[in-house]
């Protein structure tokens, strides 16, 4: 047997061992950080160590260090588990070890990407002629978009941005919903425009008012960009698309949607509703590893102006063959060197199909609405929002005090109570002032058991 055989029997072995203890293990990390650090931390050896000893110590080193984010009990942040075909696929993807910054250097990756993306807009039902990335997550998504955004509305004004840079450009002005992601902001750090290019405009129930944007829109001019919401972190609110939109464009505004989960609400059957006149806008940008359930580092940004995409994006040098049929991703995506991210996409959506798109996504937020509602039920809770989507919050007054403080303090240590028993995992959040827990739902492994286990162990904390 052959050492990569070896390692590779090894870390598969390890894998299914993993999966199939996900439903008994505890949730939350019960390794300590300094106890990893033990065990990693051996002098690094002078000479080489057997590949399948290195999986197997690998393994051993790290054991109580993984947060059981895989599976269906967690539900902290906006983290999908991974599809048996994803996972599979994204296994073969390092395998096959392609660079596919172009074609050339892996025709398949790229063939793949090709049909990925036509389908990721078909299942979203966005623009056909859009273009699209598959980037590292979210972020870069978001760089993508804004990035098309900017050489769009400057080359307007006659500046051309990627030869001139920003410094005496036009400023660009961008108006956003209040309850925007923190993502989106880093982004125009990254590109130049600075957090200070930002004017937060006030919402109600995390919602923009038509009356607000038309307000702001009035109080400036020159190039602006308007960034909308398709489900807020906290609320799962979505921006009022039919209505904000038209306005922002004939101001002759950029539209850039941040749909990190939310705007997979659009596959959905019960839920497609609340994306209504999303395709109006000019950008999106979305996480297939959020609700799509595939491995983390991939991320879906979509343009409808594929020319202000491209010239944004794209880049060339003498050694670089572009000369194929095949779709370049060096043209579409801020990454030279990038992994095949079609292909675990691409398995993600023959596995699930169109109605199983939607059957997911559906039965996530229907357990949310039913762990907030188990939850708000207990002696001590109080549900602060219902689940719009598959986002809710609840909060732990303090019975013994009558201060904000005492119940911020209250609720923090009820998410701790449950955190710490493994049962379930949950984090915070602040909402209008108040501490309050998170309760996100999105993985395709979370059943109907899963959430009655979650609303026990609340009600355990609870009872201390």
């Amino acid at each position: 047997m052959s050492a990569e055989t070896d390692a590779l029997e090894r870390a598969y072995h390890h894998a299914l061992t993993y999966l199939a203890g996900l439903d008994a293990q505890s949730v939350s990390a019960t390794t300590s950080a300094a106890t990893l650090r033990t065990r990693l931390a051996a002098p690094l050896p002078e000479t080489g160590t057997p590949a399948a000893r290195v999986i197997d110590d690998l393994v051993a080193a790290t054991e109580g260090g993984h947060v059981g984010s895989a599976g269906g009990r967690f539900f902290g942040w906006v983290i999908g588990g991974a599809l048996p075909s994803a996972l599979g696929a994204d296994w073969l993807t390092s395998t096959w070890d392609e660079n596919t910054t172009i074609a050339a250097s892996g025709p398949a990756g790229a063939a793949v990407e090709e049909v990925a993306g036509a389908w990721i807009k078909e299942v979203l039902d966005l623009p056909r002629e859009a273009s699209f990335a598959f980037t590292t997550g979210c972020q870069m998504a978001h760089v993508t978009g804004l990035a098309a955004a900017r050489h769009a509305l400057l080359a307007r004004e006659g500046w051309d941005v990627e030869e001139q840079g920003l410094f005496g450009a036009p400023p660009i002005r961008v108006l956003a919903n209040d309850q925007r992601h923190g993502s989106a902001v880093r982004a125009l750090r990254f590109l130049g425009l600075g957090a200070g290019s930002l004017r937060s405009l006030p919402t109600r129930d995390g919602r923009l008012g038509r009356s607000t944007l038309e307000q702001a829109l009035a109080d400036g001019g020159g190039p602006t960009i308007v960034l909308l919401n398709a489900g807020d972190l906290n609320l799962g609110a979505f921006d009022d698309f039919t209505r904000l939109i038209p306005i922002a464009r004939a101001a002759g505004t950029w539209v850039h949607v941040d749909g990190a989960f939310g705007l997979w609400a659009r596959a959905s059957r019960e839920h497609r509703a609340l994306t209504e006149g999303v395709d109006l806008a000019d950008s999106w940008a979305t996480d297939a590893h959020k609700w799509l359930n595939t491995p983390k580092d991939i991320g879906v940004a979509i343009v409808r102006d594929a020319v202000a995409h491209r010239a944004a994006m794209t880049q060339s040098a003498s050694y670089i063959d572009t000369s194929g049929e095949l779709r370049d991703a060096i043209d579409w995506t801020p990454d030279w060197t990038r992994r095949a991210r079609g292909h675990a996409v691409y398995a993600a959506l023959r596995e699930l199909g169109r109605k199983g798109v939607a059957d997911m996504i559906d039965r996530c937020c229907r357990q949310a609405a039913t762990m907030a509602e188990g939850i708000a039920a207990l002696p001590g809770a109080e549900l602060v929002a219902p689940a719009i989507l598959n986002q809710a919050m609840v909060r732990f007054p303090d019975p013994r005090a009558s201060d904000d403080d005492a119940h911020d303090r209250q609720t923090l240590a009820v998410i701790d109570a449950v955190n710490a028993s493994g049962e379930a995992y949950f984090s915070g959040t602040v909402w209008q002032g108040r501490r309050a827990m998170r309760i996100s739902v999105c993985n395709w492994r979370t059943t109907d058991r899963d959430v009655e286990r979650a609303v026990a162990a609340v009600a355990a904390a609870l009872r201390g």
